[in-house]
């Protein structure tokens, strides 16, 4: 009996040095080039406001570790304070779960030169925002074309801009909508229907529902994402 209450105390102990204690905790360590003197900040939304979950003042050189405990996958900031009145370029966007990320960047492109790495999630994330930027950018074109004209002399070039926008939002939506079901493993699929579409047709919202397996579909936004279709039902 006392041989099986040691080795009972050796699987703990070997369960406790695997990772444990550090399941729940992001790390997010890295360098900023040229970063002299400054302050790094760990972000994230929770009930629509922008908390700080770690920070730390970078003197000398640009390496830095940031850490906390977190719920589970979701989309952080890392925020560089220069102190010079200047939001611009000074905060990167990343997603991810628990784990250890790597962020290397430069203090004077801070977000632009970002390369992220560490995370399945975060290179998921990548791909879908180069994407949708495309998107993005047509829409801009077009709301530029649109500001030189004026009812009802461009009427018909109004009428087909307006169009070509709603062609452009339905396949934004559709790309979501597919990439989302594409990459159901991910934590990543319910963020996408929820946060980024969950203004769709609840059908398409439930089509990405009904394929998660159940450790995505138990996740904070595949919970919300279940929250969100239960509503429409009402």
């Amino acid at each position: 009996m006392k041989k099986v209450f040691i080795a009972c105390l050796a699987a703990v102990g070997i369960a406790a040095c695997s990772g444990g204690a550090d399941a729940s905790v992001l790390e997010v360590h890295g360098e900023v080039k040229g970063l002299k003197k400054g302050k790094l900040l760990l972000q994230t939304v929770q009930d629509s406001s922008l908390v700080t979950l770690d920070s730390m003042v970078v003197e000398g050189n640009g390496a830095f570790t940031l850490s906390s405990p977190v719920e589970g996958a979701d989309l952080y900031y890392l925020y560089l304070d220069k102190a010079d009145n200047n939001t611009l370029n000074d905060r990167i966007i990343f997603f991810s779960g628990p784990g250890q990320v790597e962020i290397r960047t430069k203090w004077d492109a801070f977000e632009p030169a970002a390369e992220i790495s560490g995370s399945p999630e975060q290179a998921l994330f990548a791909e879908y925002r180069k994407t949708q930027s495309r998107f993005h950018v047509g829409q801009l074109e077009l709301n530029q074309a649109a500001l030189g004209l004026s009812m009802p002399e461009d009427s018909a070039a109004i009428d087909s801009i307006g169009r070509r926008s709603d062609m452009l939002v339905r396949r934004s939506y559709l790309y979501a909508l597919n990439f989302a079901i594409t990459h159901k493993d991910s934590y990543l699929a319910p963020f996408i229907a929820y946060s980024e579409v969950g203004d769709a047709n609840p059908v398409y919202l439930d089509s990405v529902y009904r394929v998660l397996p159940d450790s995505v579909a138990g996740s904070k936004y595949g919970k919300k994402l279940a929250e969100l279709l239960e509503a429409s039902r009402d």
